[in-house]
């Protein structure tokens, strides 16, 4: 089954708008990042006076935990609460945003042969979720005004988007996080949509693959697309995504965008 309906099967009046996460939604460039975070934040606590001597196996599953429960917000936040577990453990934290810094300069070396492969040209193709492109034409084509809105930080997410090909279907805005985190959240970004477009949350529709963005769109009153691709195979559903989507409250599950007629009937009222 490609379209899995969890809550409903169509929005309860016709939609004006829609935002979408981008790692893991639209974006494949950082596919892997968790095994970039997870790691450097246990070889952090590992090096702490009571981490030295606490069970390497705890550790992993203490970082990966409040990972999971943090992905879709802005890294920020996980940075934050590394130097919690730090204190927690008797040591002494960096400020989150060393730790944070950190974190980028890691992960950049794992996809820093990604972004060279599409600066000089290549297909980007195989950086995106399947179906992206023809998705979001078909949204523009419908009449719907589309939003970015990453936990990323934004000068990544305009390069990356840009290097995508899919910047300019984001007539709405691109939004990504800044070092100022408490004045940027994706909750803050529907809030405002709504605002500014004199929207009824029921007219919002959003796409993502991690549980902030789409239990703020659901508590906003709007109908979600809980996109649980497998992001190396690029083909079936992941089940640890499935799970966590629909308990953020999707409508609907999908592994990609690969068969448009069927979400195209949810928008096409």
């Amino acid at each position: 089954m490609f379209l899995e309906i969890v809550r409903r099967n169509c929005p309860a009046v016709p939609l004006r708008a829609v935002i979408f996460d981008f790692d893991g939604t639209v974006s494949l460039i950082r596919e892997g990042w968790q095994n970039i975070m997870i790691p450097y934040f246990v070889e952090v606590l590992t090096a702490t006076p009571d981490g030295r001597t606490e069970d390497t196996e705890d550790v992993q599953r203490c970082v990966r935990d409040f990972v999971d429960v943090l992905t879709g917000k802005q890294t920020i936040y996980q940075c934050i609460e590394l130097a919690e577990e730090v204190k927690k453990r008797h040591g002494i934290p960096l400020d989150p945003l060393e730790y944070k810094h950190g974190y980028h300069r890691r992960l950049s070396e794992r996809i820093r042969y990604r972004l060279d492969e599409l600066r000089q040209g290549a297909n980007p193709e195989k950086h995106l979720v399947p179906g992206s492109v023809p998705l979001l034409e078909m949204l523009r084509r419908n009449g719907l005004k589309l939003y970015l809105a990453s936990g990323t930080d934004e000068q990544f997410v305009l390069e990356e988007a840009t290097l995508l090909g899919v910047a300019d279907y984001f007539d709405g805005g691109i939004y990504g996080a800044k070092d100022d985190y408490k004045n940027f959240s994706k909750a803050m970004v529907i809030q405002r949509i709504i605002a500014e477009n004199h929207l009824n949350g029921t007219e919002l529709a959003g796409f993502g693959d991690g549980y902030v963005e789409i239990q703020n769109v659901h508590d906003a009153g709007g109908f979600t697309f809980g996109v649980a691709t497998d992001e190396q195979g690029r083909s079936n559903v992941d089940e640890w995504k499935r799970k966590r989507l629909v308990d953020a409250g999707a409508d609907v599950i999908i592994p990609h965008y690969g068969n448009l007629p069927e979400i195209e009937r949810i928008f096409a009222r």
